[in-house]
């Protein structure tokens, strides 16, 4: 997968034309806060974790990190980032350019509520230099996020 999976997924919504991509890295948090000239918790980063055989993607504030604690409680397993060629063979995109969107058939998405603090946040949107602005509910919607949890803590 890639930006031209993600904007040809994005296209039944009428968003493919919303995507932003720049000339400059956003493959991190702090690259992409810079590209957009907005704080990094607003950054919506994607996180690849090992779930038994496949995995799960976690969407969360730019700004937080897993609490191991909760993340337990609520998904019964240790959190366990994926490798670099595990992430693109598992979700279609490379670290970097790691999103909710044009994800393979059994890649359940689920969102941190430390996005729910903004108005809008951005994801990546399957390269390393591009991203989409998206309201919390829009995220959810278009993400088919399977449902919020509670697994991070704030800064």
């Amino acid at each position: 997968m890639s930006i031209a999976a993600v904007k040809e997924y994005l296209k039944p919504f009428g968003l493919d034309g919303k995507i932003l991509q720049f000339s400059v890295s956003s493959a991190t948090v702090d690259l992409a806060a810079k590209a957009l000239g907005v704080e990094p918790a607003r950054i919506a980063k994607t996180l690849s974790l090992r779930a038994g055989d496949g995995c799960l993607l976690l969407v969360t504030a730019g700004d937080v990190k897993i609490d191991n604690h909760k993340f337990r409680a609520v998904f019964q397993m240790k959190a366990r980032m994926l490798t670099a060629e595990d992430a693109l063979r598992m979700t279609g995109h490379a670290v970097g350019g790691v999103c909710p969107f044009a994800l393979p058939e059994g890649v359940d998405v689920y969102a941190d509520e430390s996005l729910l603090r903004f108005d809008t946040v951005f994801p990546a949107c399957g390269s390393g230099n591009s991203a989409i602005e998206l309201r919390p509910e829009e995220l959810e919607r278009y993400a088919a996020i399977k449902r919020w949890v509670d697994v991070c803590r704030l800064p």
